[in-house]
């Protein structure tokens, strides 16, 4: 998987590195390698998905009331 930003003419370099930042995030790259930067053991992994479902959850009961 490569992911490749093409330089626009004229356009300056920083506009470019933003592009292939927002292309990287929107593909979840950088999220992903930091996840796989230390070994995780499989009971951390699964605490970490309760956790997140619990919040996303509780955000769900508060906009719906």
């Amino acid at each position: 998987m490569s992911i490749e930003i093409k330089i626009r003419k004229n356009e300056p370099v920083d506009r470019a590195i933003r592009r292939m930042k927002k292309k990287l995030d929107r593909e979840n790259i950088i999220k992903g390698v930091r996840a796989k930067r230390y070994y995780e053991k499989p009971c951390e992994r699964r605490r970490r998905k309760e956790k997140v479902q619990a919040f996303t959850q509780m955000l769900r009961r508060r906009y719906e009331s």
